[in-house]
């Protein structure tokens, strides 16, 4: 929760992050306990009478490291719906607005912001959340520990480093249709500014970029979401090869 979207912003009330961990707690615990045999990436750390071991304070570490991977990876997804958004706010004239975000907890530009919380959205709409507390915890629970990271450590990095090469290429995948119409705009501006000077375009240029710009985006709204789907579908596959790759587990 300290890595993850929406759930790191300090707008979150505390009492609400216990009570969720609590709430996670409760209903994976059972699911992974070691009376029931399968929580078998433990078995051989924890002693029988309970005694507190350095190898099982290092798992303690170690799953919260786990869990600072998934929500990083997560947030990069979320990252690049907002740097798609920063790409084409200079063209469309929304350069100087900018406003505190509270997802990102950064100064973003405002269609970062509206291209954040479509995310934002359609991630709490297909009920991706209980996917990623029920699903992928639970089965980094089962199958990682912090000795299979480390054993692991060049995976793991070329996993984060993959992570960042695709949120710099779904922002430019995301802000190309808009980029390419406004740098059209743009071209026929200048051509009309040449023809006729007496024409005062520098008045109507602004808000012709703003509606155009508006109205593209309000035509790929749909391949926009599906854009987004698949995103955060890639995303957890992703994140399901890394559980297979390190510890033999899937969500």
């Amino acid at each position: 929760m300290m890595t993850l979207p929406l759930l790191s912003s300090k707008a979150v009330p505390r009492i609400a992050k216990v009570a969720l961990a609590f709430y996670m707690a409760y209903f994976i615990f059972p699911q992974v306990s070691l009376a029931s045999g399968k929580f078998a990436s433990y078995s051989s750390y924890v002693n029988a009478d309970g005694k507190f071991t350095l190898e099982y304070i290092l798992l303690l570490g170690g799953e919260a490291l786990i869990g600072m991977i998934i929500g990083f990876y997560i947030t990069v997804i979320f990252a690049a719906f907002s740097t798609a958004g920063q790409f084409f706010a200079f063209q469309m004239g929304f350069s100087a607005a900018e406003a505190y975000d509270s997802l990102s907890q950064v100064e973003n530009p405002l269609m970062g912001q509206f291209f954040n919380l479509l995310a934002m959205l359609i991630f709490m709409q297909n009920n991706w959340f209980q996917m990623l507390f029920l699903g992928a915890l639970k089965t980094s629970f089962q199958s990682l520990n912090c000795f299979s990271i480390v054993g692991s450590s060049d995976h793991l990095m070329t996993f984060m480093l993959s992570g960042l090469v695709r949120l710099f290429a779904d922002a430019l995948v995301l802000a190309l249709p808009l980029m390419g119409t406004l740098f059209l705009i743009n071209v026929a501006m200048g051509i009309l500014s040449k023809a006729a000077p007496q024409m005062n375009l520098l008045s109507e240029g602004f808000p012709t970029l703003m509606l155009t710009s508006f109205f593209v985006i309000w035509t790929l709204l749909p391949e926009f979401f599906n854009f987004f789907t698949n995103s955060f579908v890639a995303g957890f596959r992703q994140i399901e090869r890394l559980f297979i790759s390190l510890g033999g587990g899937g969500i």
